[in-house]
């Protein structure tokens, strides 16, 4: 009997092991309470279409799409890298690339078209979801609105072992989800502000 009790012991704990190996580790205890558009400078990539104005040089002035390479062909300044930079990082290289011909020019990048922004501007729930998804992500967007547009949990979901997986300037940070507190008792403390490329997961 009490080899058999060893035994179950035993067993009971390799299977909670592998239970729990499927569970991503929390590396901090919670993002910060709000995310805005403003803390990230739009980088340009591959795809998008840019509105580049020279002030008094309407000869200069074009609309370019940033082609495969990330390169983009401006009269007189050439071909210029533009995948990877922001605006203003465009603009001043433009600037000094033009400032070779023309006395102070005065330049002006805007992105028309966002194409590269099609994955990157998403959010993304898996796991033990009714229909795991990739939506557009939108200012003001929860943790709760994507549950909800995926359908609810299952009923095999580990809902308060949840996680949100954020990328961030000083790498990839994993935040605590509970998300059985926050369907069915209605606290909302890890109800969090989602983020472009945000994910949720939800183990079994």
């Amino acid at each position: 009997m009490k080899i058999r009790n060893i035994i179950l012991s035993i067993t009971t704990l390799i299977f909670l092991t592998g239970c729990n190996s499927s569970i991503t580790p929390i590396t901090s205890s919670s993002p910060p309470d709000k995310f805005t558009p403003n803390e990230m400078p739009y980088v340009v990539g591959s795809g998008d279409q840019l509105d580049i104005r020279v002030w008094r040089n309407p000869e200069l002035s074009v609309s370019v799409p940033v082609r495969p390479d990330g390169i983009i062909a401006i009269p007189l300044a050439g071909e210029v890298e533009a995948a990877g930079k922001t605006t203003k990082e465009l603009t001043d290289e433009i600037t000094s690339k033009l400032s070779e011909y023309l006395k102070q020019p005065t330049v002006t990048v805007i992105v028309t078209d966002t194409s590269s922004t099609e994955f990157t501007q998403r959010v993304r729930v898996t796991g033990a979801v009714t229909s795991p998804l990739s939506i557009p992500w939108r200012e003001g967007m929860t943790v709760l609105d994507l549950v909800l547009q995926a359908g609810g949990t299952t009923e095999f979901a580990n809902e308060n072992n949840a996680r949100l997986v954020r990328k961030t300037a000083s790498g990839i940070e994993v935040y605590p989800v509970h998300l059985e507190d926050i369907l069915k008792l209605g606290k909302l403390d890890t109800n969090y502000s989602l983020a472009p490329s945000d994910i949720i997961t939800v183990p079994e």
